[in-house]
């Protein structure tokens, strides 16, 4: 027994530090039939590494399918000892560790709902002190890195030792292509916080859906994601929760299979040289960004003092309008988005607006 427990351990290990990391399963344990069949269709693919599956599940709105809770982990523990593979749920509370580790599941993660809590990821990281298991947390619903950074060092000061980060995309109102926006730039942020701890993808929850799997799954990747968590089930269309999200065993593979699987660096010399040219002329043109930019708001300091001495307002909204035609006009001829010019322009603006701030309160 203690030679089995050690031999999971070092699998779990060996996946851990696997690179793509990928993790599949349905969304809801439904049942036991449900479980076995797809971990065993899952174990057949040959690519997925661990199984996951929602036995506690904290939906939006009441009267939803709230999981079976702890009756489905036998059948998760069934799965494991029939496919060899390692488990992982989501656990929201320090009963749902307890339970969870008496049914030898061998990683955990912390779901969105539970992130921007707190007093809840402190419950459940107080329930994981001295307990050696790694542990996957998920951003927050809302996009507050912070909130995802204190969960991760709630976790830290307990003493959890492998911690690593999904990444499931954010609400975001009125957004009608995602279910979760991703915005790519706050996991990027979260790597830059956090070198070397993994981050997995979640595109099941970032799509809501079936057909956006494949390139957001491959965006991840192109931006140095370490793994992947997709949902799957043997009948997805009659699912019990998020239905239409979830892909086959069978469909997993072949998305999996179409992906283009890309590393962060090379030996090759001739890569080398050229990539270390081209950085060297993009640091060059990052000075003299910064040095216009530093022109550009002491002309703002000049306008300001001019405002200042005429009694005029700091925001003038026709010009800022002009600015921004102007630019858009500009930026298309360069093959610039206007979503970039839009964002660049309003960082100027704010720079500027507090500059002429001070002056006018100086």
């Amino acid at each position: 027994m203690q030679t089995e427990v050690q031999t999971m351990k070092d699998i779990i290990q060996a996946k851990w530090k696997k690179r793509p990391l990928i993790i599949s399963g349905p969304c809801s344990a439904e049942t036991e039939e449900q479980m076995i069949e797809t971990a065993t269709r899952l174990a057949k693919t040959g690519m997925v590494d661990m199984l996951r599956a929602g036995i506690w599940k904290p939906r939006t709105k009441p009267g939803m399918f709230e999981g079976n809770g702890i009756i489905g982990l036998p059948w998760l523990l069934q799965a494991k000892k029939i496919t060899g593979l390692p488990t992982t749920v989501e656990v929201a509370t320090a009963k749902h560790v307890e339970d969870a580790l008496k049914f030898d599941v061998d990683m955990l993660w912390i779901g969105a709902r539970t992130t921007v809590n707190p007093f809840s990821v402190q419950e459940v990281a107080d329930a994981l002190k001295g307990i050696d298991i790694p542990v996957l947390i998920k951003n927050p619903i809302n996009p507050d890195l912070e909130l995802w950074s204190g969960g991760i060092e709630r976790l830290q000061k307990v003493g959890v030792m492998q911690i690593g980060m999904i990444h499931r995309g954010f609400s975001s109102y009125g957004n009608t292509e995602y279910r979760n926006a991703p915005m790519w730039h706050l996991p990027i942020e979260m790597k830059r916080r956090f070198p070397g701890m993994p981050l997995i993808c979640d595109p099941s929850h970032i799509c809501g859906n079936r057909s956006m799997l494949q390139s957001v799954s491959q965006k991840s990747i192109d931006l140095d994601f370490d793994g992947l968590m997709l949902e799957s089930h043997i009948d997805p269309d009659k699912a019990w929760s998020d239905a239409k999200q979830q892909v086959t065993p069978e469909r997993l593979l072949e998305l999996l299979n179409e992906l283009v699987w890309r590393q962060e660096s090379t030996t090759v010399q001739e890569f080398l040289t050229a990539l270390t040219t081209l950085r060297e002329q993009i640091n060059q043109v990052d000075d003299e960004l910064m040095t216009l930019l530093g022109q550009r708001m002491k002309l703002s300091d000049k306008i300001g003092e001019y405002k200042r001495d005429n009694d005029i307002t700091i925001l003038q909204t026709n010009r800022w309008n002009e600015i921004l035609e102007r630019a858009f006009q500009k930026g298309e001829k360069l093959g610039l988005s206007k979503e970039f010019i839009t964002k660049y322009f309003d960082a100027v603006h704010l720079e500027s607006i507090q500059h002429q701030n001070k002056i006018m309160n100086s």
